[in-house]
């Protein structure tokens, strides 16, 4: 997996996130609002991976 994957995917997950954290503002529900959150992390977390790997040359 290449640093332009990592940061695709992680781009997907934070957008997917923010958007399951605002349906879970509007509709009420904490349980989606925190599943947006945690995915959003992750996603996060892909997009480091992501930056990592081009810095140091898909070494990881």
């Amino acid at each position: 997996m290449g640093e332009l994957n990592d940061k695709a995917k992680g781009l997907g997950n934070e957008i997917a996130g923010n958007l399951k954290q605002a349906a879970g503002k509007v509709s009420g529900n904490q349980s989606l609002q925190a599943e947006g959150i945690a995915q959003e992390r992750k996603g996060e977390g892909q997009n480091l991976k992501g930056k990592v790997k081009g810095a140091i040359g898909d070494k990881v």
